[in-house]
């Protein structure tokens, strides 16, 4: 018996070796996301104050409430599917999604069907057809009416199955309702508006026919296919944007009288509660001067400016106006105005009443009222640059509130009445936790906590820590990975990872912390290492501004910080250094590669920006102005005359149909290299665009990690 009982022992503590011996495969860290993603409550939605539900096992709609820890399944999806086959309506093959309409009406989109089921009646409330071909669809749940849009057309349709075509525009170089405006910059995800009431529905009316057609080639064909894109380039014309208001009564389309030059950005369209205006902000081509404008939304007149915002570099409008419902003439409006995102409230004449939020952090996101709107709900980096905390603070003092209290990043859901909240966050070391919190910041209990999915598995260990950027004075955080097994008596080669660019931001306080990929290039024996330079996302504006005019060169300063510190290290071996990064990573790690060549032996770069004249206008001309207005900035980013300079072993990788970086960028590197004798590796994926996706990924991945094998190691 005991030496059954010792054999059954060394058998488990086998067991548990091996499985703490686990290692990713490359499958694994690539293509492993569902596998390895950690458990989570799924769609959670709060039917009304006190009740919330998830999706479980995308065949269950669960619920749950703030008073009890009972959790009960209120509609499977066999019983809704039975509902919908009497009929005769499509199934639906999994909960994709759904939207609480009321406490009693859950909608849901079924093949060429939106769905609106009552739960207590168990029937379906009502039903409205729309064409397979529909794309940017927008319910109106008040009126009971569905736009959207086929092709560069926008349509409607209700209950009754009557359609609405609303724009009857044949050449498709005139586009309406379609949500790619201004190649959606601004944070522009729509280009729908309904207004409050549903009785006018607003649309961006985008023409883009004087635009130069840029060829893509589809090599798919027989004899291969010429597919023009409208592609805006730096400095050469550009689309003109007009907002048109239907009116559902009279069946006729008015336009906002915009003025000014056509080539403006009109952004952050917002319907006033009593739908007799409609408010755009217009930004100039040059992007530095905005005008918030006030329309008669029947008439198209323009009544009033009710504020400008001007900055010598540049204004970014990335957030709608936020009505108070009890005092509709007031609206609270984000500004980077004080160097930080920061919330400040208006009336409708233009009164600037009182700053909202205020001190050196970024408010990213404002979540609403609550009922008395006593208080207003936002997320900051208040806490941390590297975190993201729901806050709530008064709307009479400005006093705040962290509601939530754990390290990380929280993504959270507020109940209709922001009473209470469900807090989706992790950590580096945690995977998921779920609280339910109320609005005085007290758990009222854990809904999740989930499971570490690698944890059978041997990863390097990660840190964050930080560093002094090339100013001398600004903090710079950045993540290292050591290899598994680590031996500090031994030296290691090392890949830095970047992006560098705006909108990006690459260390946080999230989990795992990093892409898998990083976690297997440390167990092949690599130090992983990532800097968010200046330029990057989340640090207030002069952080990210000092990119204006010259892209390159201040990241690439703060990047060789970062090379300064690992040299410090004594395991690092300094003369094994690489580098990878994609789109404006791929720009950062050939700027990098030839303006420190005595540095960098190896280098991967995906879909580069080449020179910044071949980058589209919105996002080209913000951060360099036109190649015309700045002719030195341009040339001295370009790197089409810096080939000569590359002495490491350089992958460039391009998408054959990219149309964000065009593939002209890395032809003209690659042709630059040919003309003066400088060997390049050079790499293509034919059918793809920016962004290598699907099982072609693991292909993209296995051809980085063996080219760093061969020319790193």
């Amino acid at each position: 018996m005991k030496n059954t009982l010792l054999i059954s022992l060394l058998l488990l503590w086998g067991f548990l070796m091996i499985g703490q011996e686990k290692k990713l495969t490359i499958d694994e860290a690539v293509l492993g996301r569902q596998q390895f993603y950690p458990e989570n409550k799924m769609l959670l939605k709060w039917r009304d104050n006190l009740h919330f539900t998830y999706v479980k096992d995308w065949a269950d709609i669960i619920q749950g409430d703030t008073k009890s820890s009972e959790e009960k399944s209120i509609l499977n999806l066999a019983s809704l599917n039975l509902v919908l086959e009497n009929a005769k309506l499509p199934k639906l093959e999994y909960f994709a999604d759904y939207v609480w309409q009321n406490e009693n009406t859950l909608q849901f989109e079924s093949s060429s069907y939106l769905i609106a089921y009552r739960l207590a009646e168990k029937d379906i409330a009502y039903t409205i057809k729309f064409d397979e071909n529909a794309n940017n669809k927008y319910f109106c749940k008040e009126n009971k009416t569905l736009a959207y849009t086929i092709k560069n057309n926008l349509f409607l349709v209700n209950t009754d199955g009557k359609v609405i075509q609303i724009t009857n525009d044949s050449d498709l170089g005139i586009v309406n309702g379609d949500a790619y405006v201004h190649r959606q910059e601004f944070g522009i995800n729509k280009g729908i508006f309904w207004s409050p009431a549903g009785n006018l529905l607003a649309f961006y009316r985008k023409d883009e026919t004087m635009v130069a057609d840029y060829p893509i080639v589809d090599i798919t064909t027989r004899i291969a296919t010429l597919k023009s894109i409208k592609y805006p380039m730096a400095g050469e014309t550009s689309e003109q944007v007009t907002l048109g208001v239907y009116n559902l009564k009279t069946g006729k389309t008015v336009f906002m009288k915009t003025s000014g030059p056509k080539d403006h950005f009109l952004t952050r369209i917002t319907w006033d509660p009593s739908e007799k205006y409609i408010y755009i902000a217009e930004l100039n081509r040059e992007q530095n001067h905005l005008k918030m404008n006030k329309y008669d939304a029947n008439t198209g007149e323009f009544l009033q400016t009710l504020f400008e915002e001007e900055n010598p570099k540049y204004v970014e409008p990335e957030h709608d106006m936020y009505f108070l419902k009890t005092k509709p003439n007031e609206f609270a409006w984000f500004s980077e105005r004080d160097g930080y995102n920061h919330l400040y409230l208006y009336d409708t004449s233009g009164k600037l009443i009182k700053q909202l939020t205020q001190g050196n952090y970024v408010v990213t996101d404002f979540l609403g009222f609550d009922a008395k709107e006593e208080n207003l709900y936002v997320t900051t980096t208040m806490a941390s640059p590297l975190e993201d905390n729901l806050y709530k603070f008064s709307m009479k003092d400005g006093k705040s509130l962290r509601l939530t209290q754990d390290k990380g990043v929280h993504d959270v859901v507020c109940s209709l009445d922001y009473g209470y909240f469900a807090d989706n966050y992790s950590n580096t070391t945690t995977p998921r936790k779920i609280n339910l919190v109320n609005n005085n910041a007290k758990i009222i209990r854990e809904l999740l906590n989930a499971k570490n999915p690698l944890k059978e598995y041997k990863l390097g260990e990660m840190s964050i820590g930080k560093i002094l950027a090339a100013d001398g004075k600004t903090d710079l955080y950045y993540r290292i990975i050591k290899p598994v097994d680590f031996d500090p008596t031994k030296k290691y080669p090392v890949i830095v990872y970047v992006y560098g660019g705006p909108h990006a931001q690459l260390v946080t306080e999230s989990w795992p912390g990093a892409r898998l990929y990083d976690f297997y290039m440390a167990q092949k024996g690599y130090i992983m290492f990532t800097l968010d330079n200046r330029g990057s996302a989340n640090r207030g504006l002069e952080f990210e501004n000092v990119i204006h005019r010259q892209c390159g060169k201040e990241e690439m300063k703060d990047q060789m910080k970062g090379i300064d510190y690992l040299k410090t290290l004594p395991f690092v071996d300094q003369d094994k250094i690489g580098v990878e990064g994609w789109s404006y990573g791929g720009f950062m790690t050939i700027s990098l590669m030839v303006n420190y060549p005595e540095t960098f032996k190896v280098g991967c770069a995906g879909g580069p920006v080449i020179d910044w004249k071949y980058y589209e206008v919105m996002y080209g001309e913000r951060y360099m102005d036109t190649p015309q207005e700045n002719p030195d900035g341009y040339a001295n980013s370009s790197l089409l005359d810096r080939a000569q300079d590359l002495k490491g072993r350089l992958l460039v990788i391009h998408g054959g149909i990219d149309n964000t970086v065009v593939w002209q960028n890395s032809q003209q590197f690659l042709k630059s290299c040919i003309d003066k004798g400088v060997l390049l590796d050079y790499f293509v994926y034919p059918t793809h665009e920016h962004n290598v996706q699907g099982k072609d990924r693991l292909h993209l991945m296995k051809k980085i990690s063996q080219y760093f094998d061969d020319f790193l190691k």
